[in-house]
């Protein structure tokens, strides 16, 4: 089975109370992408857009973890998407400090021939006009899962109603939850965004696991406990890569599929956050995932 995966594809710059690090790669797709890959019997196809300052090391780097590339443009009179952020000392609050769009802003993917009938189409944080456009060029979804954020949500509200319309699942955090719908509860709020077309609504919080709503089902992922936290960037979007990649190796999308799914994207997220970038998940065999999978149901187990 192969996961699609739609996404940005970024350098950054991250700042913590302890280090700075700049030019890093980054970007919802990567995340997603490095996440899924850890999955056996899983194809990850990968469409975004770089200029022509993106590294080839970076590009190398994804094609070892067997990510397919075709769908990677690289614009060679263009510079790459930029962004920076700072964190405080708790981690909980990002300040953004520059979002330089560049070859991004004008990007309309065309998918490849042989990446238009994937079973399992992820589109991780974009624009909800650009997410529509992938869903008409896909032939054959099983599952088509969304993420968002809340600049979307304040400045294309209607193109994103339109693309809750055609997805399965959605994907989005807490305070986006709230956001949307104007609700202060999350389970009222899943419960509202549902009535827009999804099937299932899940919602990020940190922390604090993630819950998972449909009309007849309610889930609580549990988050593994970390003592100590380096850079949660991207973390979010592992989350929905590592549940992808998941359900494509299984090729099943059952509530009982799903809510493994979710915990195999908190065990791959833990990782994402015990350094910067991706260097934690170049360092990561998938028999660490399987053991901190077995230590989260013992810890849910009652």
């Amino acid at each position: 089975m192969g996961v699609l995966v739609v996404g940005t594809v970024t350098l950054d710059t991250v700042e913590t109370p302890s280090k700075r690090v700049e030019d890093v790669l980054g970007g919802s797709g990567v995340y997603a992408a490095v996440a899924a890959s850890f999955f056996g019997n899983t194809t990850v196809q990968l469409v975004g857009v770089v200029g022509a300052d993106f590294p080839h090391a970076y590009t190398n780097f994804l094609q070892t973890r067997g990510i397919d590339l075709q769908g990677l443009e690289r614009v060679e009179d263009g510079k790459s998407f930029r962004w920076g952020g700072r964190y405080a000392e708790d981690f909980n609050v990002r300040d953004t400090l520059f979002t330089e769009l560049n070859v991004i802003e004008n990007f309309q993917p065309v998918l490849p021939e042989a990446y238009k009938n994937a079973s399992y189409l992820f589109l991780a944080n974009n624009s909800p006009v650009l997410q529509l456009s992938i869903i008409e060029q896909a032939t054959n979804p099983k599952l088509i899962v969304c993420d968002t954020m809340d600049f979307w949500i304040n400045e294309e509200r209607e193109a994103l109603e339109a693309l809750l319309a055609r997805v399965d699942v959605l994907i989005l955090n807490d305070s986006e939850a709230r956001l949307l719908t104007g609700d202060a509860n999350l389970v009222r709020a899943a419960e509202t965004i549902l009535r827009y077309g999804p099937t299932r609504v899940i919602v990020k919080k940190g922390e604090h696991g993630a819950i998972s709503i449909t009309e007849s089902s309610y889930f609580n992922a549990p988050a593994y406990p970390l003592t100590q936290v380096t850079d949660p960037t991207g973390a979010g979007d592992s989350f929905a890569g590592g549940m992808m990649g998941y359900l494509a190796s299984v090729g099943d999308i059952s509530e009982a599929a799903i809510r493994s799914a979710m915990v195999y994207g908190a065990v791959v997220a833990s990782f994402n956050i015990e350094d910067f970038s991706v260097e934690r998940q170049k360092r990561v065999a998938f028999s660490e995932i399987s053991s901190r999978y077995c230590e989260l149901q013992e810890a849910a187990r009652f």
